[in-house]
């Protein structure tokens, strides 16, 4: 998994709580990495699950909350490091609809041995997307996180519904 996944998810640590919460939390999972990640760099995604899961112990949030909070953190984070990706979009559905085709393509170029989850999509109506998210890694919640953030960012009111499916999540994105 990609540091910046990493040095994000502790920067909100950091910023919800404070900076001895992350090193308490990075303390107690006896880390491969000890902990020091660089945003480019390639770790165990193991880690990062360890990490989510002593913050739930602290700070008595749900695991799935807190991924979800994180996801729509690292939304607005990803949109001013790479304004690009999101300014190609007018508008939510479309940019939901371009992130395999478009900017999961560009972020392969950037870092080849990245493993992305992958996207399916509909339009089901003009209003309406069904997204099916795959991944080997199962961070649903943090994808549904991310889509509340596309959902901010792009200042559109939007129901978000999911659904568990046999290899995945579906998602259906309903704009108002």
């Amino acid at each position: 998994m990609k540091g910046i996944i990493f040095t994000e998810f502790l920067g909100l640590v950091e910023r919800q709580w404070d900076g001895d919460m992350v090193d308490d939390i990075i303390e107690a999972c006896d880390l491969a990495s000890g902990g020091a990640y660089t945003a480019v760099g390639t770790y165990d995604h193991r880690e990062i699950v360890a990490l989510v899961g002593e913050l739930s112990e602290r700070s008595e949030v749900p695991v799935p909350d807190l991924l979800q909070i994180y996801g729509e953190h690292l939304f607005g984070t990803l949109a001013k490091s790479y304004p690009h990706f999101v300014a190609k979009s007018g508008n939510l559905l479309d940019f939901l609809e371009g992130v395999e085709s478009y900017i999961h393509v560009e972020v392969r170029k950037l870092y080849p041995d990245a493993e992305l989850p992958s996207f399916e999509t509909k339009r089901v109506e003009p209003r309406v997307l069904e997204m099916i998210y795959r991944s080997s890694r199962h961070l649903d919640d943090v994808c549904h996180g991310l889509i509340k953030g596309a959902i901010v960012h792009f200042d559109t009111e939007a129901l978000v519904e999911r659904e568990p499916i046999d290899d995945g999540t579906r998602f259906v994105i309903r704009c108002q």
